[in-house]
């Protein structure tokens, strides 16, 4: 397998764009969904990988990660990563919750946390909430903006007051993370969603409850058709 490695990373050259990450990701799936690396293989290393990629050995962990998230390879504790499939799961994989479970319960969690939060919030919690869009609007990394989204949404179930939600909302923290991180390499939605998380601030910092719900769930309606949007793209060899 080693020299089919070799041959297949030949003229690869460094990831040279903004997210490197992305471009691991979307070279390692391509070359996967088309048999060149084909079932089976035990990838190289993250360190080697990173060489070869001229990256990060974090952003390879990154791009690992998603192809994991989406069925294509799977990591054996102390024996390495093995490419398991050549086309993507429908429902991706996110730890102990998948994408559809994740969309399915949200709604019930982050909406009306959202309309409580809009009456409940206190200006610390505003401002904690200005601080965390500051820092995703000017947060290039993916993994970074990926932890400031995570505190976001959870910043709004603490403000609801209600410990069930900030409970559920950290419950499922791990796999929001995950599918968020993998649905920006693959579909990038960062400006969009920041646009959503505005809209979001904006209704709870007006102390409305109804315009904060009807933005919290235009946003989970946005992951959602994202995440369908992967899923079909999966099926037709993107």
């Amino acid at each position: 397998m080693d020299n089919l490695l070799d041959s297949w990373t030949v003229g690869q050259g460094p990831v040279v764009r903004v997210g490197a990450a992305e471009g691991v990701m979307a070279a390692l799936r391509s070359a996967i969904e088309s048999g060149t690396i084909p079932v089976g293989t035990k990838l190289e290393s993250e360190a080697m990988l990173a060489q070869r990629f001229g990256v990060s050995r974090t952003m390879v962990r990154e791009a690992l990660r998603s192809l994991g998230s989406l069925g294509l390879t799977a990591t054996q504790t102390g024996k390495g990563t093995f490419v398991i499939a050549d086309q993507a799961v429908q429902d991706l994989r996110l730890g102990k919750y998948s994408a559809h479970q994740l969309m399915e319960a949200r709604p019930h969690i982050e909406i009306p946390a959202a309309g409580l939060a809009a009456q409940r919030r206190s200006p610390e919690d505003l401002e904690g909430l200005r601080e965390i869009l500051d820092a995703m609007d000017a947060e290039e990394e993916l993994s970074q903006w990926v932890a400031l989204n995570s505190e976001f949404h959870a910043r709004i179930a603490r403000a609801s007051g209600n410990g069930v939600f900030a409970t559920m909302q950290a419950d499922i923290e791990d796999a929001m993370s995950k599918q968020s991180n993998t649905l920006n390499q693959v579909l990038d939605r960062r400006k969009e969603s920041g646009a959503e998380h505005h809209a979001i601030f904006a209704a709870i910092e007006r102390g409305s409850s109804d315009e904060a719900t009807l933005a919290m769930m235009l946003h989970l309606q946005g992951v959602e058709f994202a995440l369908e949007t992967v899923t079909a793209k999966d099926s037709q060899e993107i």
